[in-house]
């Protein structure tokens, strides 16, 4: 599994926008959200475009590394 640093994720509302910002993006399979390590794990179907993973969950409003 691929992981990507998330800021600004506090609860289930936070976990469920970032999973399915995620799910659109090619590529990217079975996103998975864990709040505690702060971190978007997936797993890859195709390659993905990381540069477009950032920002689908910046304009939801979370801060990705």
């Amino acid at each position: 599994m691929k992981t990507l640093k998330v800021n600004g994720m506090r609860c289930g509302h936070c976990k469920a926008a970032v999973e399915e910002a995620a799910a659109k993006i090619s590529g990217v399979a079975n996103p998975q959200v864990s709040l505690e390590d702060k971190e978007l794990r997936f797993e890859e179907s195709g390659p993905v475009d990381l540069q477009a993973l950032k920002t689908a969950i910046s304009n939801i409003g979370f801060d990705p590394e």
